[in-house]
């Protein structure tokens, strides 16, 4: 990502469930402010341990942005933590 702006904004996800190497892949979110972005591509999938409890970060784009998600599995919440522009 290219001019990174961090964040810290809960977002509402549609996810597509499924099986094999991605059983979880996000479809697209909507912003605090309404505006809804549909996932283009999915560049990162790794689960991250944050103490006992594990965060799965997507890095996504729409194809003129690129941004990061971060799904809590213990709270069952979405956050987009990162926002850059294509490169």
């Amino acid at each position: 990502m290219n001019d990174e702006v961090f964040l810290n904004e809960r977002v509402d996800v549609v996810v597509r469930f499924g099986t094999g190497a991605n059983p979880c892949v996000p479809v697209k979110f909507r912003r605090a402010n309404g505006r809804e972005v549909v996932v283009t591509e999915i560049g990162l999938r790794t689960p991250l341990a944050q103490g006992r409890k594990t965060v799965h970060l997507f890095d996504v784009t729409d194809g003129e942005a690129d941004y990061r998600l971060e799904f809590d599995s213990e709270r069952l919440t979405w956050r987009l933590t990162m926002e850059g522009d294509r490169c």
